[in-house]
């Protein structure tokens, strides 16, 4: 099967080993992954803060960077709700400006195939089992876009509890948001640390070695604040413990 990575900016940015985690993990598993050179922002931010036509050229970008592949695969829920429910809303926008002939059919065609990497794994490769050992308990932080606007429901946490040696850990009153929220972090800094906080409160009360999500933005937020309070909990993304074989023969 021809994959192609998108990585998010967020990751290739910040957190490259994220990508390099979803490359290892479904080399193993057999998919041939690229990564189109030409891919950018998928327009998430502009959107969502109105910049709806700065947003139309990214998304056109997107339909070019990633046509023809089986499958786009990403490990961001976020990026994959942006792709899957909001373009035809920018595809919309630039029809109604009279600059966009065709994108509605370009992006159609290609969001169909995207991906976040739980899905994928579960709903397109049919495993649960990816061949992962991990010997730490994890604690897992299900995130407001992955839940909510994806719903990719239980299926990071059927993964995990098909690792070899992972305890997973429930995080009391888990569906709460973090705080982070994207730009609401930095419009309403001291609502998005209080809620940080609170989240952080309960992860510390798990007793978890590791604290994990399948968004790296929402994993930064929580890193932070654990970082700052001297806790000794790791912050990994879904896909570095699926890709991880610690202690494997």
């Amino acid at each position: 099967m021809r994959v192609a990575l998108f990585i998010t900016c967020f990751n290739d940015l910040l957190y490259p080993e994220v990508g390099q985690a979803v490359v290892r993990l479904l080399t193993r598993l057999g998919c041939e992954v690229e990564f189109p050179q030409s891919q950018t922002c998928c327009g998430q931010m502009h959107f969502n803060t109105g910049y709806r036509d700065e947003c139309v050229p990214l998304a056109r970008n997107f339909a070019a960077a990633f046509k023809g592949y089986d499958a786009v695969v990403t490990p961001s829920p976020s990026c994959a709700s942006m792709v899957r429910h909001f373009y035809p809303t920018v595809a919309e926008h630039g029809r109604e400006n009279g600059a966009e002939a065709g994108l509605t059919a370009a992006l159609a065609e290609v969001s169909g195939h995207v991906y976040e990497l739980s899905e994928f794994l579960i709903d397109v490769l049919k495993v649960e089992d990816v061949g992962a050992r991990f010997p730490h308990s994890v604690a897992f932080h299900p995130t407001c876009h992955s839940v909510r606007v994806l719903g990719i429901g239980d299926r990071p946490q059927r993964l995990l509890d098909h690792v070899e040696g992972l305890t997973r850990l429930t995080i009391a009153d888990s569906d709460q948001c973090c705080g982070f929220g994207g730009t609401f972090a930095v419009k309403n800094a001291d609502t998005s640390i209080a809620m940080g906080n609170d989240k952080v409160q309960r992860i510390l009360a798990t007793g978890a070695d590791v604290l994990t999500a399948a968004d790296t933005s929402c994993l930064m937020h929580i890193g932070g604040l654990l970082s700052r309070d001297g806790a000794p909990i790791r912050v990994l993304h879904l896909a570095q413990i699926l890709a991880a074989q610690e202690g494997a023969p």
